[in-house]
Protein backbone atom coordinates (compact mmCIF):
# COMPACT_ATOMS: atom_id res chain seq x y z
CA UNK A 1 0.00 0.00 0.00
CA UNK A 2 1.23 3.45 -0.84
CA UNK A 3 2.25 5.25 2.36
CA UNK A 4 1.69 8.67 0.80
CA UNK A 5 -2.01 8.03 0.30
CA UNK A 6 -4.23 8.86 3.23
CA UNK A 7 -6.91 6.37 4.19
CA UNK A 8 -9.61 9.04 4.42
CA UNK A 9 -10.40 11.97 2.15
CA UNK A 10 -10.04 15.44 3.66
CA UNK A 11 -13.14 16.75 5.41
CA UNK A 12 -15.35 19.09 3.41
CA UNK A 13 -14.97 22.78 4.12
CA UNK A 14 -17.35 24.09 6.78
CA UNK A 15 -20.71 25.34 5.55
CA UNK A 16 -21.01 29.12 5.43
CA UNK A 17 -22.46 30.50 8.63
CA UNK A 18 -26.14 31.46 8.50
CA UNK A 19 -26.59 35.20 8.55
CA UNK A 20 -29.05 36.83 10.92
CA UNK A 21 -31.98 38.63 9.34
CA UNK A 22 -32.05 42.20 10.61
CA UNK A 23 -33.66 45.43 9.55
CA UNK A 24 -30.27 46.57 8.19
CA UNK A 25 -30.00 43.38 6.12
CA UNK A 26 -33.58 43.78 4.85
CA UNK A 27 -33.02 47.36 3.73
CA UNK A 28 -29.75 46.51 1.95
CA UNK A 29 -31.48 45.16 -1.18
CA UNK A 30 -35.01 45.32 -2.66
CA UNK A 31 -35.14 41.50 -2.88
CA UNK A 32 -34.66 41.25 0.89
CA UNK A 33 -37.32 43.87 1.52
CA UNK A 34 -39.82 41.91 -0.60
CA UNK A 35 -38.86 38.44 0.63
CA UNK A 36 -39.07 39.53 4.25
CA UNK A 37 -42.55 40.92 3.75
CA UNK A 38 -41.68 44.60 4.21
CA UNK A 39 -40.44 43.79 7.71
CA UNK A 40 -43.18 41.41 8.87
CA UNK A 41 -40.76 38.49 8.51
CA UNK A 42 -38.44 40.04 11.08
CA UNK A 43 -40.90 39.20 13.87
CA UNK A 44 -39.00 37.30 16.58
CA UNK A 45 -42.10 35.17 17.22
CA UNK A 46 -43.66 33.10 14.44
CA UNK A 47 -42.58 35.18 11.43
CA UNK A 48 -44.73 33.10 9.05
CA UNK A 49 -47.80 33.96 11.08
CA UNK A 50 -46.74 37.62 11.17
CA UNK A 51 -46.38 37.56 7.37
CA UNK A 52 -49.82 36.00 6.99
CA UNK A 53 -51.30 38.65 9.29
CA UNK A 54 -49.61 41.32 7.16
CA UNK A 55 -51.18 39.73 4.06
CA UNK A 56 -54.62 39.81 5.68
CA UNK A 57 -54.27 43.41 6.85
CA UNK A 58 -52.90 44.68 3.53
CA UNK A 59 -55.62 42.84 1.59
CA UNK A 60 -58.32 44.36 3.80
CA UNK A 61 -56.92 47.89 3.64
CA UNK A 62 -56.27 47.90 -0.11
CA UNK A 63 -59.58 46.25 -0.99
CA UNK A 64 -61.56 48.55 1.29
CA UNK A 65 -59.93 51.86 0.35
CA UNK A 66 -59.54 51.22 -3.39
CA UNK A 67 -62.16 48.61 -4.35
CA UNK A 68 -62.29 49.84 -7.96
CA UNK A 69 -58.53 49.20 -8.31
CA UNK A 70 -58.18 46.06 -6.20
CA UNK A 71 -60.78 43.91 -7.92
CA UNK A 72 -60.59 40.11 -7.94
CA UNK A 73 -59.08 40.14 -11.44
CA UNK A 74 -56.46 42.70 -10.50
CA UNK A 75 -55.64 40.79 -7.32
CA UNK A 76 -55.06 37.63 -9.36
CA UNK A 77 -52.70 39.55 -11.67
CA UNK A 78 -50.87 40.93 -8.61
CA UNK A 79 -50.60 37.40 -7.18
CA UNK A 80 -49.16 35.95 -10.40
CA UNK A 81 -46.65 38.80 -10.69
CA UNK A 82 -45.89 38.53 -6.96
CA UNK A 83 -45.24 34.80 -7.30
CA UNK A 84 -42.74 35.38 -10.11
CA UNK A 85 -41.04 38.25 -8.27
CA UNK A 86 -41.05 36.12 -5.13
CA UNK A 87 -39.05 33.36 -6.82
CA UNK A 88 -36.30 35.88 -7.53
CA UNK A 89 -36.54 37.71 -4.19
CA UNK A 90 -36.60 34.57 -2.03
CA UNK A 91 -33.78 32.93 -3.99
CA UNK A 92 -31.55 35.98 -3.69
CA UNK A 93 -32.40 36.55 -0.01
CA UNK A 94 -31.91 32.87 0.86
CA UNK A 95 -28.46 32.95 -0.75
CA UNK A 96 -27.51 36.15 1.07
CA UNK A 97 -28.62 34.66 4.40
CA UNK A 98 -26.93 31.29 3.68
CA UNK A 99 -30.34 29.82 4.51
CA UNK A 100 -32.32 28.79 1.39
CA UNK A 101 -35.72 28.75 3.16
CA UNK A 102 -35.10 31.14 6.01
CA UNK A 103 -38.00 31.71 8.39
CA UNK A 104 -37.72 35.47 7.90
CA UNK A 105 -38.77 35.10 4.24
CA UNK A 106 -42.55 35.48 4.35
CA UNK A 107 -43.38 36.71 0.85
CA UNK A 108 -44.55 33.16 0.11
CA UNK A 109 -47.14 33.37 2.91
CA UNK A 110 -48.27 36.80 1.73
CA UNK A 111 -48.85 35.75 -1.88
CA UNK A 112 -50.49 32.45 -0.94
CA UNK A 113 -52.82 34.02 1.62
CA UNK A 114 -53.81 36.79 -0.79
CA UNK A 115 -54.83 33.97 -3.15
CA UNK A 116 -56.96 32.40 -0.41
CA UNK A 117 -58.59 35.73 0.44
CA UNK A 118 -59.37 36.57 -3.19
CA UNK A 119 -61.07 33.23 -3.72
CA UNK A 120 -63.08 33.18 -0.46
CA UNK A 121 -64.18 36.84 -0.69
CA UNK A 122 -66.75 38.12 -0.10
CA UNK A 123 -66.48 36.69 3.36
CA UNK A 124 -67.25 37.75 6.88
CA UNK A 125 -64.47 38.50 9.33
CA UNK A 126 -65.22 35.16 11.00
CA UNK A 127 -64.77 33.31 7.68
CA UNK A 128 -61.55 35.19 6.95
CA UNK A 129 -60.26 34.24 10.40
CA UNK A 130 -61.14 30.60 9.71
CA UNK A 131 -59.23 30.85 6.41
CA UNK A 132 -56.26 32.29 8.31
CA UNK A 133 -56.26 29.40 10.82
CA UNK A 134 -56.69 26.70 8.16
CA UNK A 135 -53.97 28.20 5.96
CA UNK A 136 -51.51 28.47 8.87
CA UNK A 137 -52.27 24.85 9.81
CA UNK A 138 -51.44 23.56 6.32
CA UNK A 139 -48.40 25.83 6.02
CA UNK A 140 -46.95 24.61 9.33
CA UNK A 141 -47.91 20.92 9.21
CA UNK A 142 -47.10 20.45 5.50
CA UNK A 143 -49.19 17.33 4.83
CA UNK A 144 -48.36 15.26 1.74
CA UNK A 145 -47.55 16.24 -0.94
CA UNK A 146 -46.57 19.65 0.47
CA UNK A 147 -43.70 18.13 2.51
CA UNK A 148 -42.51 16.19 -0.54
CA UNK A 149 -42.35 19.38 -2.63
CA UNK A 150 -40.71 21.23 0.28
CA UNK A 151 -37.90 18.64 0.37
CA UNK A 152 -37.45 18.36 -3.41
CA UNK A 153 -37.71 21.93 -4.68
CA UNK A 154 -35.14 24.36 -3.36
CA UNK A 155 -34.38 27.98 -4.05
CA UNK A 156 -36.97 30.64 -4.68
CA UNK A 157 -39.41 28.37 -6.51
CA UNK A 158 -39.44 25.85 -3.66
CA UNK A 159 -40.00 28.58 -1.08
CA UNK A 160 -42.96 29.95 -3.03
CA UNK A 161 -44.51 26.69 -4.23
CA UNK A 162 -45.14 24.92 -0.91
CA UNK A 163 -47.25 27.86 0.30
CA UNK A 164 -49.29 27.85 -2.90
CA UNK A 165 -50.04 24.19 -2.13
CA UNK A 166 -51.05 25.16 1.43
CA UNK A 167 -53.39 27.76 -0.12
CA UNK A 168 -54.81 25.08 -2.42
CA UNK A 169 -55.50 22.79 0.56
CA UNK A 170 -57.16 25.69 2.38
CA UNK A 171 -59.36 26.39 -0.63
CA UNK A 172 -60.29 22.69 -0.83
CA UNK A 173 -61.43 22.80 2.81
CA UNK A 174 -63.56 25.87 2.07
CA UNK A 175 -65.02 24.32 -1.09
CA UNK A 176 -65.95 21.22 0.89
CA UNK A 177 -67.35 23.35 3.71
CA UNK A 178 -69.49 25.43 1.34
CA UNK A 179 -70.74 22.34 -0.51
CA UNK A 180 -71.75 20.36 2.55
CA UNK A 181 -72.60 22.89 5.27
Amino acid sequence: MNQAATPFPPPPPPAPKKRKATAHFMLAHPAHWIAQGFGSGLSPIMPGTAGTLFAWLSFAVLSTHWPHVFTAGNWLAIIVAGFIIGIWACHRTGQALNSPDDGSMVWDEIIAFWLVLVLVTPASLKTQFAAFVVFRFFDMVKPPPIAWFDRRFKGGFGVMWDDILAAFYTLLVFAFWRAYW
